[in-house]
């Protein structure tokens, strides 16, 4: 899933022949950077209430960088720098990826795994 993501993110690249929807990859690398900062590498804080002030700062870190997913493809477009094509195949992209996280998350949870 991840790397279908991957090949929705350069087609939407390449498929234009614009390199700025490659700016939306950027946020693909900072999601993950709270869960391992402040997580230890899992996603099980996410989903407590519990944690400290550290733990608050990843959860919105990680939001943050989530909506930038999907705000800087719009932006773009509303700036005219990209198609509303590429905007499209970026946000399924970006929902894929979430798809990814989501079963990542779900299957770490699993303590049978």
């Amino acid at each position: 899933m991840f790397s279908t993501s991957v090949l929705l993110q350069i087609l939407a690249c390449a498929l234009y022949n614009n390199w700025w929807p490659m700016l939306a990859a950027l946020m693909y690398i900072i999601v993950p950077m709270p869960c391992l900062f402040f997580g230890d590498g899992s996603t099980r804080f996410l989903s407590s209430g519990e944690g400290g002030a550290w733990m608050k700062a990843a959860k919105f870190l990680t939001g943050m960088s989530a909506m930038g997913s999907l705000a800087i493809p719009a932006i773009l477009r509303h700036a005219g720098l990209i198609e509303t094509g590429a905007m499209f195949i970026e946000f399924t992209s970006f929902f894929i990826l979430v798809c990814t996280v989501l079963c990542f998350h779900r299957a770490t949870l699993d303590e049978e795994w």
